[in-house]
């Protein structure tokens, strides 16, 4: 039962419901699950490489995050915000029947990941924060804010394929895993142009927060449990002071990808044998 299966759960929001939609790997009775949510335009479908790897030993749970990948837009964009996606992963677990879990959170899930990590009574147990930390600078998010929501048209996959290359410097990856990355996050128009795969309206709450740095060091502080930091060496989202500040707080690790920006792309052998030995520890 190692494949990839995909299911969807009916969630509710501030306006309605909608369907979250996720893939899931190993054995659905394997009572060691691991719950790995995507970046902001991402989807679940970036986490097939370290799926597949994490299989024998874990029950793998890659969700679409609202108005990305699969999953439904949202009829009133400002609800693309933190307290939708706790409410919706919360509907996810109960759906799985899982109530402890480990968390492989990139950039926008590491986010929600350390928001619920540092609740009372939390169900998450071993956590893997994938390029994201307790401050993201202003910069970043001004250059992410440059792309987000502008909804490009494209006349072929390979043009979209350039455009995710040249947003987005996930590492040394081959071409047959550029081509799984824009292919999953592209979907066709009836006219046959290709476009992202998200609601540009995810753009709406970002661009509305204002131009700052983001501290989430009360969030950081608030961890108990054991956490494993992941770095692209040339990242903007996370820097290597904040690592360095981040790796004070007890069970801290850090695990660090060379000529990768932000954020890695978690698609070789040393990042997923990393991430795989951390959450068996």
């Amino acid at each position: 039962m190692s494949g990839m299966r995909e299911s969807s759960v009916l969630c509710l929001d501030p306006h309605g419901f909608h369907r979250i939609h996720y893939t899931e790997w190993g054995d659905p009775d394997n009572p060691r699950v691991v719950v790995c949510v995507h970046g902001l335009t991402r989807n679940a479908r970036d986490f097939d490489f370290l799926a597949e790897r994490l299989a024998a030993t874990h029950r793998v749970i890659c969700p679409d995050v609202a108005g990305r990948g699969k999953s439904d837009w949202l009829v009133d964009k400002n609800d693309y915000n933190y307290g939708v996606y706790l409410g919706d992963t919360a509907t996810l677990l109960a759906k799985i029947g899982a109530e402890e879990v480990d968390w492989v959170g990139t950039s926008m899930g590491g986010l929600i990941g350390m928001i619920l990590a540092g609740l009372p009574n939390t169900p998450i147990r071993r956590m893997v924060l994938n390029d994201v930390g307790s401050v993201i600078p202003k910069a970043s998010l001004e250059r992410i804010g440059l792309y987000l929501g502008l909804d490009p048209t494209f006349d072929s996959l390979e043009g979209l394929e350039g455009a995710v290359r040249t947003v987005s410097p996930f590492g040394e990856l081959t071409a047959a895993q550029w081509r799984h990355l824009a292919v999953h996050v592209a979907r066709r128009d009836p006219d046959g142009r290709w476009r992202f795969r998200y609601d540009p309206g995810i753009a709406q709450v970002f661009k509305a927060a204002p131009a700052a740095d983001v501290d989430m060091r009360s969030f950081w502080n608030a961890l108990k449990l054991p956490v494993l930091v992941i770095r692209g060496e040339n990242s903007d989202l996370l820097l290597p002071e904040t690592l360095e500040e981040m790796k004070k707080r007890p069970g801290t690790q850090a695990h660090l990808v060379p000529r990768t920006g932000h954020a890695p792309a978690l698609m070789n052998e040393p990042e997923a044998a990393a991430i795989r030995s951390f959450l068996l520890a």
